[in-house]
């Protein structure tokens, strides 16, 4: 895949690498293209020499991400994941690039998106910011690093909490529970991440890379589990249970999933 990429956009300036979800009319949310758009540019900037970190934001102010576009899930997504979208494959791009990767978080990171960013190696809030997962509400999950890498960071009670009940946290709270490194005023975030950005490319990209490996390593073994895990939630998308959530978020009403729940 090559530029010019329709659903991303790719900056490069100095050593930085600025990716950003351009779909700011759906609140930033993915489809396949995007997924695949990203996967392509995290992975060649991830892997050129001269880049020395990635930085992964949001178009606009509202989301940073706010995870699967439901208008395009019809039972499954299209694509050539598991799900349809490579959720996977995107989830170890950023993991295996040798190069730390920063979530700039403003607006809303729900959902997807709250994976996206649990799964940087760093994140830099504005105070705007708001987190969360959605998933239980419209008959999904994002099992593995969505759940077990969360509850490595914020802790088995807090991580149920999340998945169980649904709830919006905001930027400090996200920070206290230790999901966020640094929260800042909106009009201070890139000031605050250029300068996260300045001093990581002051330090050993070799030793950068060891350590990044090091931590990686540590939880490899969620990896299985998210691709276990993914497969089961593709079995679970082609059920009327599943297709209930997406029906009655499009339709913007409450779900009723007890109806179909075997």
């Amino acid at each position: 895949m090559k530029q010019p990429y329709e659903d991303i956009l790719l900056e490069v300036s100095g050593r930085v690498a600025t990716i950003t979800i351009n779909r700011p009319k759906v609140m930033n949310a993915m489809r396949s293209q995007t997924v695949d758009e990203l996967i392509d540019a995290i992975s060649s900037s991830g892997w050129d020499r001269a880049i020395g970190v990635i930085v992964l934001t949001g178009a606009g102010d509202k989301a940073f991400c706010t995870g699967g576009d439901q208008s395009a899930h019809n039972g499954q997504y299209s694509g050539r994941g598991t799900i349809g979208m490579q959720i996977e494959a995107l989830q170890s791009a950023i993991r295996d690039v040798p190069k730390p990767v920063i979530a700039r978080v403003q607006g809303y990171a729900i959902g997807g998106g709250n994976v996206l960013a649990t799964i940087c190696d760093l994140t830099i809030a504005g105070e705007s910011a708001t987190f969360g997962q959605v998933g239980p509400r419209v008959g999904s999950v994002d099992p593995g690093f969505g759940t077990a890498y969360l509850a490595r960071i914020v802790g088995e009670k807090k991580a149920r909490e999340i998945w169980y009940l649904c709830k919006r946290y905001p930027a400090r709270e996200a920070q206290a529970m230790g999901l966020v490194n640094a929260v800042v005023p909106d009009d201070k975030l890139d000031a605050e991440v250029a300068d996260w950005c300045s001093r990581i490319l002051e330090h050993s990209p070799s030793a950068l890379a060891i350590a990044k490996r090091s931590f990686n390593a540590d939880s490899e073994s969620i990896r299985g589990i998210s691709w276990m895990g993914m497969q089961t939630v593709s079995y679970m998308y082609d059920t009327e249970e599943s297709r209930e959530g997406v029906r009655a978020f499009l339709e913007k009403r409450p779900p009723d999933f007890r109806r179909y729940a075997k």
